[in-house]
This record gives structure tokens, sequence and C-alpha cells, in this order.
């Protein structure tokens, strides 16, 4: 796929500079390729996702791709499936699956956890399940990366004709509705345990999009694994008849990270794509992120706030992450960037918020999007964090609005409909009534502010502990959180940014108007 659309694609860009307008999506810099979907949609919630999931793998006829971080042969794509036949676990559906299709061959690729990591999460390591499974019914785990890297990318693709790229992992404690009730039965591990409310986002699409990413989930299997898929032989119509599109006919940008090892170069497209979106906004910057901690992206908010008429910049995550040394190394770095961006900051367009149940309990942020004013919406597997921007194996999606006549954009309603439906989503309350509120209080910082003092299910400010000076260093020096392998220790002192430490003493000094302490604020 590439030079044909990659030219087209060049001419586009062409017309648009005629125009005074220059794309934020530009093939070879800030994404791999734009490719035309047919549809697209956005997904939001594992509940959704799983259920148009279930259904597309019913009609596969040649070839699933399953690239995965995480992947639980154990999980119920759809909780309330009655008994029709059809095996109710993932592991079993696939086994079914090819027993039924014979044409139909299954690639499963997931990252290599230790065994002792495996066995804690109660799985079969997927070795063992290649060794059992049909000749058709492929396991394989991802190692071809640096030492302390991780494959990252979530991508599913059926038949080169339906493709979901995202951030849901089709694995235990991922499955919620967009209720995110405070007790749902269904949202339960398959131990029987239950977990609590989980939100994300994933995004499918078809076409030529689809295609493309057939053809790097083929180079994704064969850099693991080396061995080489043929492409299917034959594409359909895959699209489930109850998923409404997000829109029609436009491009769909691939950007991905990729970290050198052995004969592949560093691929940075994804911390690119950031950065030129961010330097774009000219209103509003929507963020909804598992972590909060990359120094660029942090640098590239900082000079928007300080900017008198900059955008304002709205963040939502969890309220911790999961595991001790990972909230040490996310929760450090947080509190680091927050601090810095709050005392840049005096006029209030920066707020950061975690989402709670109508009960007060935390719903966990695995979602990775940014949405730029109506013009830009990126979803995809890579994290706020250094080591998505390039250690990590990381793939995501953007589209992008076009002034009038220049064909392969998205209307920019739909983006604002997806942000506020977001939101709503969040603060338990209509899309009208949060539109409405937007439109009295005059900005999305403010209008948060109104709406979730109200009971139920809402926002609250995410408050940060202090950072002391030994922990800003580490955050610096990216000892726990690298964007490459680590550098001998010589070469720490040139890795950290001390005009960002400078902001970060300024508002230690200052004080801040949040109380000291890990959590969320009051209501």
């Amino acid at each position: 796929m590439g030079t044909r659309d990659q030219s087209a694609s060049a001419g586009r860009s062409a017309e648009a500079a005629d125009r005074g307008w220059e794309p934020i999506l530009r093939p070879g810099d800030t994404c791999h390729v734009l490719a035309r979907a047919d549809r697209s949609a956005i997904i939001v919630d594992a509940a959704d996702y799983f259920l148009a999931l279930r259904r597309a793998l019913l009609r596969a006829k040649h070839q699933v791709l399953m690239i995965a971080w995480d992947f639980d042969t154990r999980i119920k794509l759809d909780p309330h499936q009655g008994r029709d036949g059809v095996p109710r676990r993932l592991g079993g559906l696939l086994t079914w699956l090819v027993k039924r299709t014979p044409t139909l061959n299954i690639h499963v690729l997931k990252w290599r956890l230790s065994l002792f990591q495996a066995a804690w999460r109660g799985m079969t390591p997927l070795f063992i399940l290649d060794w059992m499974s049909d000749p058709r019914l492929n396991y394989r785990l991802a190692a071809d990366h640096p030492i302390g890297a991780c494959h990252h990318q979530k991508i599913v693709v059926i038949d080169d004709s339906l493709a979901f790229c995202g951030g849901i992992d089709m694995t235990a404690d991922r499955w919620d509705t967009r209720a995110h009730l405070d007790h749902d039965p269904h949202r339960r591990r398959p131990s029987g345990r239950l977990y609590e409310p989980f939100h994300d986002t994933t995004m499918a699409v078809d076409g030529d999009a689809a295609r493309t990413l057939g053809g790097i989930a083929r180079a994704r299997w064969e850099s693991a694994t080396g061995e080489s898929l043929e492409p299917p032989p034959e594409t359909h119509d895959l699209w489930p008849d109850d998923l409404p599109p997000f829109a029609t006919r436009h491009d769909v940008a691939i950007a991905r990270t990729l970290p050198a090892y052995g004969a592949q170069e560093q691929v940075g497209e994804i911390e690119r794509l950031w950065l030129a979106a961010i330097g774009a906004a000219r209103r509003c910057i929507y963020i909804e992120a598992q972590y909060f901690a990359s120094r660029r992206i942090g640098r590239a908010l900082l000079r928007r706030l300080r900017e008198p008429d900059g955008p304002e910049v709205v963040v939502v995550l969890p309220l911790g992450a999961h595991g001790w040394l990972e909230e040490r190394a996310m929760g450090m770095a947080r509190d680091h960037m927050m601090a810095a961006l709050r005392a840049a900051d005096p006029g209030g367009r920066f707020a950061i918020h975690t989402p709670v149940t109508a009960r007060g309990h935390r719903i966990y942020v695995h979602s990775k999007v940014l949405i730029i004013d109506d013009r830009l919406l990126r979803v995809g597997s890579s994290n706020i964090n250094n080591r998505s921007m390039g250690f990590d194996t990381e793939c995501d999606l953007a589209v992008e609005s076009r002034p009038g006549g220049i064909d392969g954009g998205v209307p920019p309603a739909a983006i604002l409909d997806l942000r506020d439906g977001l939101v709503a989503e969040h603060l338990g309350c209509s899309i009208g009534e949060l539109r409405d509120t937007l439109a009295r209080a005059g900005s999305l910082v403010a209008a948060i502010e109104r709406l979730r003092l109200r009971p139920g299910r809402t926002l609250r400010p995410i408050v940060g502990g202090d950072v002391g000076v030994a922990a800003e260093f580490l955050v610096e020096a990216e000892i726990l959180d690298p964007e490459r392998p680590q550098w001998p220790l010589q070469g720490l002192l040139h890795r950290v940014d001390w005009d960002w430490l400078r902001h970060r003493r300024t508002a230690r000094r200052a004080g801040s108007p949040f109380r000291v302490g890990g959590g969320a604020g009051g209501r």
C-alpha cells in the first residue's frame, strides 16, 4: 500500500496548502501512511467492542490476525450470550471457528510475559496452547525488542476486510459497559472474582485501512516469529449491522512506535503526531490516558499553556496505576508534570480529573484518546509515557477534518460528538446538558466544573502528591520510564530538562491550590 496511497496523500496535501491549510497527518512524518476507510467507528468500552468482534469472527473465512499485549483465552466476549451452540470463552470460540471453517487460519501474537507472570494471571502459557491446538490455530510470543521493552500493539484484522486497533486488550478485567455501574455481576474475572469499572476505546475500520493494518499485522508476525504469512485471497463485507459508522469514505492515518532492534530502525511517528497535534490546537486539547508521564508531551503542553490565548487542556486519567512499582514510576511522573503545568496556568485553562462511579468508586481509565478541537482524533495503543514514544511497539489510528472541498476528511461535528459523548459519559449527563452548560460557561474546563458537583457518576480533580528533588531527578533521567534503552550513568545529566525542573520548583515555592497527597479531591 504504500507508494500509491502516499502519492495520493501528497497530492491532497498540496491542494490543502494552496488553500492556506496544512494537514497534521503527514505520511512519512506524523504517520506511516494514509489509507482510505469506507467506514470507521469509535467503540467506547469493551462490552461493545467484544460484541462487534465476536460477530465479525463468526463470519471469518480465511485469516484472523490478533496482535496483542495480553491475551486470555478464558474470557467471554459476550457474557449475556445464550446457548446457541457457539463456545462462550474466547479460546473455545477460536478452536470452534477453525474446525467449522476448513479455509480459516488464526494467528495470535502476544508479548512474551514471563512464565511467572503468566501463572500469576492464571493463564496457560501460549506455547503450551500452541502445542495443544489445531495446526490452523497458531499462538506465538513476541520477544523481538530491546531488553526492558514490550510489545504493546492491540490489533485484530479479519480477512483484511475489517480491522480493530486501539487500547482494548482481549484479556481479563476489560469488559464493561458505558454505564460503569458500581456493581455489575458480568464484570467478573475468569476466576469468578469481581473487578472495578473499566473505561477504554478502540477503532474499527474497513476498506484500504483494514488491508493496510493486515499488512502491518503480518509484518509484526514475521518480525516476531520469522514466519511469512500471505494475505487472504479475497475480501468481503464484515461490517457489523449494529455498529454505527463514525464517518464514511475518509483517510485514516496509521502511526507507529518501533524500537531500534536488530535491523529495525527506530520509528517515532506517534510522538511526532502528538507534538504536531498539540502545536496545531486552537481552542481545546482533550486527552484520555492511562498515564501522564511523557516529558516531551509535557513540555509541548507547557508551551501552549504559557500562551496568553492558547488552548485549554482537559486530561482524564485513572486515580492511580496498577501495582506499586508502576504507580511509583508513573505516579511520580504524573505529579511532576501536573505541578509544572499548573504553575504555568494562572488563567485556569488546565484541568486534570479522574472518573468515579455514582458511589464514588474508581473507574480505571485505560483509554488512549487525543482530540484536538473539531479537527483531529487519535485512538491507539500508545500511552503518554516515554517508553510508548520510542521503546515499546505501538500502533495508533488518527483521522482529521479538512476544509470544505478537500477529499478524505471526517466531519468536524463527528469529532465534537465523540468528545462531548466521552465527557458526558464521565459526568453522568446527556450530551445536550453538557453542551448547554458549555455554551453558558464558555469553556470545557468551566463546564466540567459546574456539572461535576451534581450527585451520581462524575469527574473529580486529581490531587498530586509532592515530588521531592530525588524523585524529580529520577523522572527527568527516565530511570523508571525510558524512551530508549538505558544510557550509561555518566549520560544521565544530559537528559535532565533543567528548565522543566525550574518550573517544578517554582510551583513548590508558590504552593499548590490543591491539597497535597495522593488521590482525588472533593466533589
